[in-house]
């Protein structure tokens, strides 16, 4: 049989597991390995949420593209290449090398 206390140690572990915060950790946010980044793909992440149109005036040290939603594009692997995906409401995605 569980004691009392024990019941109420237990109780107490589940509300707090409830109570921890949702922030993700740094290493799922991004590559760390700079081999995966070598298009600085982590430098424009920020753009995520916003028109394609918003990189339309920036000059890119690598290679870049951005990719409407449904358009045909070269299949072709390239990690200093700077990939911005768009959305049917030409919003980006998704930011990345490759």
């Amino acid at each position: 049989m569980i004691g009392k206390k024990t019941l109420a140690a237990f109780a107490a572990a589940i509300l707090l597991a409830g109570c921890q915060s949702g922030e993700q950790s740094s290493a799922a946010s991004g590559p760390t390995d700079p081999e995966l980044d070598r298009c600085g793909a982590s430098d424009y992440q920020q753009y995520v949420g916003k028109p394609l149109s918003a990189i339309d005036g920036l000059r890119f040290e690598h290679p870049a593209r951005a990719v409407p939603w449904n358009a045909a594009v070269t299949m072709d692997f390239n990690l200093n290449r700077l990939n911005f995906m768009g959305d049917s409401q030409n919003k980006i995605t998704r930011v990345y090398c490759g």
